[in-house]
C-alpha cells in the first residue's frame, strides 16, 4: 500500500507493511495511525544550491504525535503487549516521551519517563503531561538518563523503548519505504539529523530492505547532521556536557553509534556538524519561504544540506528528513522569527490602516 497522507483508509504503518515487519496474527497492533507523512519539495532549497538539484523534505512532524517517534512506538509499544508487558519506561529529550505515553496509554499501560530537569522544550513535556506519563525530572542530562532506564529494564519487568529496542527501528525504516514509493526510486542524499543515531540506522535498514526486494535500483547515500555543540559522531568522542538550542539531538554519547558508523562506511556517506545560528537560519528559512514549520532539531538537515552544497552532484535528487514539528518548542518560535509584529495599538481603523501601509 503506498502512503498518502490524505488516504482515507490509510492504517497506520504495521498494517500498511506488514510484511516487512516482526508482527504475526498474535500481535495486537497499538495504532494512532501514523506514517504515510508527506514529502514535500522544497524549491527555495533547491535554488539556493543549483546544480538542477531536487529537494525534498520528508515530514514526519505530522505524526499523530508531532514526530518520528512514533513510527517506532506503534512497534515498540504493540511488541510489549504482545508480551504481557503491563509498563514501559523510557529517557528523553521530549519527543520520545510523548510518543511513548500516547501509545502506552492506548495499550493501557502504565508509562515511566526520565527526562534532564529544564532541558525538556515546553510543547513536548505538555505532551508527556496530558498523556498521563508518570514524569521523572533528574539532575543531569540525556545521556544519565539513559542510564539509569537500561539498569531498570534490566532489573525489573518493564519494556525500555528507547531506540535501544529493536522494535523501534523496525517501526522508523517504513519512512525510506514511503519515499522510495513517493519519488519511485531512492534519491542520491538523504540528510538527517542525528541524536542518538536509532533514526539513520533505521531508515538504512529501510533502503537496504527494498533494494534488496528490488523495490530501488539504488541506496543513497547517508548524511547525517550534528549540532557542533553536540556532536560526538562527528568528532569521534563523547561529549560529556553537550549544548545546542536543538534541545532532540542534545546527546552526547548515542547509543546507535555502532549502528551509525556502519551505515556511514556502507552508504559511502559522511557525518558533518552544524552550528546553532546555522540550525536557526535553516529554521527561519523553511518557515518563511516554505509554509513548514519544523522543531529546530529537524532544521539541522537543510542546514547541512546549505552549508555543504559544494559537496552535491549536478542533478542529484535529495531528501532532508524533518524529524519533529515546530510546535513542539513554541519558545524557540517566538525568540527566532523575522516577523512583523506591532502591539499595543489602539483599537480604530485609521491605527490599522496605517500600519498596514495603505
Amino acid at each position: 500500500m503506498k502512503s498518502n497522507s490524505f488516504n482515507k483508509n490509510w492504517p497506520g504503518l504495521i498494517q500498511a507493511y506488514k510484511e516487512w515487519l516482526p508482527v504475526n496474527e498474535n500481535t495486537p497492533i497499538i495504532t494512532l495511525q501514523e506514517g504515510g507523512t508527506p514529502l514535500i519539495p522544497i524549491t527555495s532549497i533547491s535554488h539556493l544550491i543549483g546544480k538542477d538539484v531536487k529537494v525534498y523534505a520528508k515530514y514526519d512532524g505530522l505524526n499523530p504525535t508531532g514526530s518520528f517517534k512514533d513510527r517506532g512506538m506503534t512497534m515498540a509499544i504493540s511488541k510489549a503487549k504482545e508480551n504481557g508487558c503491563e509498563a514501559i519506561i523510557c529517557a528523553s529529550t521530549g519527543n520520545t516521551s510523548a510518543s511513548a505515553a500516547a501509545y502506552a496509554k492506548r495499550a493501557k499501560m502504565r508509562a515511566f519517563v526520565l527526562i534532564p530537569d529544564g532541558f525538556v522544550a515546553h510543547g513536548k513535556l505538555a505532551q508527556a503531561l496530558v498523556y498521563g506519563a508518570e514524569v521523572l525530572a533528574i539532575k543531569g542530562n540525556f545521556d544519565c538518563a539513559l542510564n539509569i532506564v537500561q539498569e531498570l529494564a534490566n532489573q525489573y519487568p518493564i519494556t525500555l523503548v528507547n531506540s535501544v529496542n529493536p522494535f523501534r527501528l523496525e517501526g522508523q525504516k517504513t519512512a525510506a519505504f514511503e519515499i522510495i514509493e513517493s519519488l519511485g526510486e531512492a534519491p542520491d542524499w538523504l540528510c538527517i539529523p542525528m541524536g542518538n543515531a536509532g533514526n539513520i540506522s533505521a531508515y538504512w535498514m529501510g533502503f537496504e530492505e527494498y533494494f534488496k526486494a528490488g523495490k530501488a535500483k539504488k541506496r543513497p547515500k547517508m548524511i547525517g547532521f550534528q549540532a557542533s555543540g553536540s556532536a560526538p559522531l562527528v568528532s569521534n568522542k563523547i561529549i560529556k556536557d553537550p549544548k545546542t538550542i536543538a534541545t532532540a539531538i542534545r546527546i552526547g554519547n548515542p547509543v546507535n553509534r555502532e549502528k551509525a558508523l556502519n551505515v556511514k562506511e556502507k552508504s559511502n556517506g559522511e557525518f558533518l556538524d552544524v552550528t546553532d545560528k546555522e540550525i536557526i537560519d535553516a529554521y527561519k528559512l523553511l518557515g518563511k519561504e516554505e509554509g513548514i514549520f519544523c522543531e529546530p532539531a529537524s532544521a539541522a538537515s537543510v542546514a547541512g544540506l546549505l552549508k555543504y552544497k559544494k559537496k552535491i552532484p549536478n542533478k542529484a535528487t535529495i531528501v532532508c528528513v524533518l524529524t519533529g514539528n515546530g510546535l513542539k518548542d513554541p519558545d524557540c518560535a517566538t525568540k527566532n522569527n523575522d516577523a512583523i509584529f506591532y502591539s499595543n495599538l489602539n483599537p480604530d481603523i485609521k491605527t490599522v490602516i496605517n500600519k498596514l501601509g495603505f
